[in-house]
């Protein structure tokens, strides 16, 4: 059974906000649901010309002066609920694809060093998104408390914050590990 193009729906989606340009969907993807799924301008341009093909979100053109034309979609009532059905089937499990892990399995062919430097650039990168979705919790929780979708929200970026934090706790464990494996190595 071939996989569902997720891409619609994150297009579909987006466009519960109102009217947008494909432009307009990538900032969107960008602000909000970039840090746990991303979308291309290859990807949704292809799939905005299928829904609207489909007949799921309309497409009209907007004159701009010393510009060329501006194309804006709108969502459907058929898009909407296409979306909607989509929503209440089950999420599929899918496993993740991680370079680190990846290298760190084959590590033992490089030196303890070496695996020591990816464990801490990785603990870097946590440490940075840990603190990003720690301000995107405080903004939208401080500005936007009484917007029905903000618990929704809320409660992804939760996920995303518990996430980081027991990955920086490993980045801990992996940092003690090497160390250890160095000392042993040395001796």
């Amino acid at each position: 059974m071939p996989r569902p193009n997720r891409t619609r729906y994150t297009v579909l989606g987006a466009l519960t906000h109102g009217p947008m340009s494909g432009y307009d969907i990538k900032k969107f993807i960008e602000g909000t649901t970039n840090n746990f799924w991303r979308e291309s301008y290859g990807q949704i341009y292809p799939t905005l010309k299928q829904l609207t093909a489909e007949g799921l979100v309309t497409r009209s053109r907007v004159q701009q002066e010393g510009k060329p034309d501006r194309y804006v979609y709108t969502l459907a009532d058929e898009g909407r609920e296409e979306l909607r059905e989509w929503l209440l089937e089950p999420a599929e499990s899918e496993v993740p694809r991680v370079e680190l892990l990846l290298k760190l399995f084959f590590g033992h062919q490089i030196s303890v060093d070496a695996n020591l430097r990816h464990v801490e650039r990785h603990a870097t990168d946590i440490q940075r998104g840990l603190e990003h979705l720690r301000g995107i919790d405080a903004m939208l929780s401080a500005k936007h408390g009484e917007h029905p979708a903000i618990p929704y929200s809320l409660l992804v970026l939760r996920q995303g914050i518990l996430i980081h934090e027991a990955l920086e706790r490993w980045c801990h464990e992996a940092r003690e590990t090497l160390i250890g494996l160095g000392a042993s190595a040395s001796e």
